[in-house]
């Protein structure tokens, strides 16, 4: 695992998404819709949070000329990033209640 990525607003808003749907993957195109992020932006912050160890990512399963587009890469936060998500979110609100995202 790399280094804790830095929490700016972009990386925030990346993790709220994913937060909000713990057990499901999105796709990028999903999570920039959601989060309101450039893939410029997007897909930097997803590889540094997947180097880190608190996403999970894979490849769509099938050819592209079968698909009729490209494959799409799927994300999903893991265990140990959710844990380390929850931990800042009472770090950082220590007299509110940290919400459920399970």
């Amino acid at each position: 695992m790399g280094k804790e990525p830095r929490l700016s607003t972009q990386t925030i808003k990346v993790l709220s998404t994913l937060m909000s749907h713990p057990a499901d993957e999105l796709s990028g195109a999903e999570i920039a819709k959601q989060s309101r992020l450039a893939s410029g932006t997007l897909y930097p912050i997803l590889a540094r949070l997947e180097d880190a160890g608190w996403l999970q990512s894979r490849w769509e399963e099938g050819d592209p000329a079968d698909l009729g587009r490209p494959r799409r890469r799927y994300y999903k936060i893991t265990a140990a990033g959710a844990k380390r998500v929850e931990q800042l979110v009472r770090d950082l609100t220590p007299n509110a209640e940290v919400p459920v995202w399970t």
